[in-house]
């Protein structure tokens, strides 16, 4: 048995068992894959994949425990090949975030400039979408550090610390009816146009249940994964925008729009990194941590990083 037949049964499930897909995937022709497959199948004595015909159709019984057992071994290739780089070339190398939007946008600038500086021959990859997105590039080795607010807590391949909090704030235009009011409540806001995050982004689970606890239907005029393209609409006058709080710069940029705090109203949210666990971290990757959070220093990060999939993430 070999690496290669490895990759082709590890690609072949993430291709929804189409060997067509996995062998342009993996650079190679169709039937190399079938041959490579059923040869490791031969040598194991057991059937990875049922068939009907040629076709694959599921993974069988023994075959879900091959996959365990591939996945690390070649998790454990990856520590390796990580290893090597890191003492042959000590501060040089490519540092892969996979995050959000607001993440990329808003919060890791300076810690990416910072780690330029500290490390000024490690490049930085930045790869965005979807929390689920993000946590899957770390399960797939895309990325080697992710960044999101929503669902990595959901994946047991993932470890995960808490980085920071943030509140929601609410933006609307100086001369909006509730601009002068004191105090906003939730029904104050389900009477208005919403502009704000799409259900999977950026906290949008906290506001969708702060509406549900009081029984309030909110009018959702807009969604968009992006705070700009959020304050873009509100100053079209589309509605009151709901954005996260980073979004919100005293830079000068935002000072045609009034902003008021809504923690009080949806809630804390808390930012979390995540790892792909028992992955093997570059030194560069301990201090982009520590960069983006004093509670994520080496020690914080080596612990969780030790600890088992049942055990309560920091």
């Amino acid at each position: 048995m070999n690496l290669h037949q490895f990759r082709f049964v590890q690609e072949a499930v993430r291709r929804n068992l189409n060997l067509t897909e996995t062998a342009r995937a993996l650079h190679t022709s169709q039937p190399g894959v079938s041959k490579a497959i059923i040869e490791l199948e031969e040598e194991l004595g057991v059937e990875i994949f049922a068939r009907h015909g040629k076709r694959l159709k599921r993974v069988t019984e023994p075959g879900e425990h091959v996959l365990k057992s591939i996945e690390l071994i070649m998790r454990e290739v990856g520590n390796l090949r990580r290893i090597g780089e890191q003492f042959s070339a000590q501060d040089s190398g490519t540092l892969s975030i996979a995050t959000t939007h607001t993440q990329a946008r808003y919060v890791l600038p300076v810690p990416v400039a910072k780690l330029r500086e500290a490390f000024p021959k490690v490049n930085v990859s930045m790869h965005q979408g979807s929390p689920d997105q993000v946590a899957r590039m770390l399960i797939d080795e895309v990325a080697e550090i992710g960044i999101a607010t929503e669902s990595l807590t959901q994946y047991e391949e993932l470890v995960t610390l808490p980085c920071y909090e943030w509140q929601h704030m609410l933006v609307m235009p100086a001369d909006h009816p509730l601009a002068k009011q004191e105090n906003i409540t939730l029904e104050d806001l389900a009477l208005q146009p919403l502009i704000t995050y799409h259900p999977s982004f950026t906290g949008r689970t906290k506001i969708d249940l702060a509406f549900a606890a009081k029984r309030l239907q909110p009018r959702i005029a807009l969604e968009a994964i992006d705070s700009d393209v959020i304050k873009t609409y509100v100053r079209l006058g589309l509605g009151v925008g709901i954005v996260a709080e980073m979004a919100i710069k005293d830079d000068g940029t935002n000072s045609d729009l009034l902003s008021r705090e809504a923690g009080p109203l949806f809630g804390v949210n808390v930012a979390r990194v995540a790892f792909k666990r028992s992955a093997y971290l570059r030194n560069f990757v301990y201090k982009f941590a520590e960069l983006l959070s004093d509670k994520l220093d080496r020690a914080a990060v080596t612990k969780a990083m030790s600890s088992r999939p049942n055990d309560l993430d920091i």
